[in-house]
């Protein structure tokens, strides 16, 4: 093949229309990300970028709204309890899962119903 994937560009996830300030609180304001800017001829659709490291996250408008409960991005951490204590003390939902050999990992629904998922390699 003449073509090679180099990597992935970015992440995006569905919120409904007017849902901006709620996804700042959540993503920068609990996770720790930062806003990037949206090029001018995209901020017309509504939506929020984000970015740590390497990867980006576009918070995108979608009406009808539906909420992606089994497809998901996973983030892998640094000091997986750490964040898990910060989240819980910020009133997010842990919901426990331990069926990946040799990681430790949980899920957390986004303020929009999206599940996220948060692991550490052990080893």
């Amino acid at each position: 093949m003449s073509f090679i994937f180099k990597a992935i560009d970015h992440i995006q996830l569905a919120a409904p229309k007017g849902s901006e300030e709620v996804a700042r609180k959540f993503y920068k304001g609990i996770l720790g990300f930062k806003e990037i800017e949206k090029p001018e001829e995209l901020k017309k659709n509504g939506g929020v970028w984000f970015a740590f490291g390497n990867v980006n996250l576009h918070i995108g408008i979608e009406e009808p709204f539906t909420p992606a409960k089994k497809a998901h991005p996973a983030f892998e951490v640094e000091n997986i309890e750490a964040l898990k204590q910060h989240l819980t003390n910020n009133g997010i939902e842990i919901m426990k899962d331990d069926k990946l050999p040799g990681a430790k990992r949980f899920y957390v629904a986004d303020p929009f119903g999206n599940r996220l998922e948060i692991l550490t390699w052990l080893g």
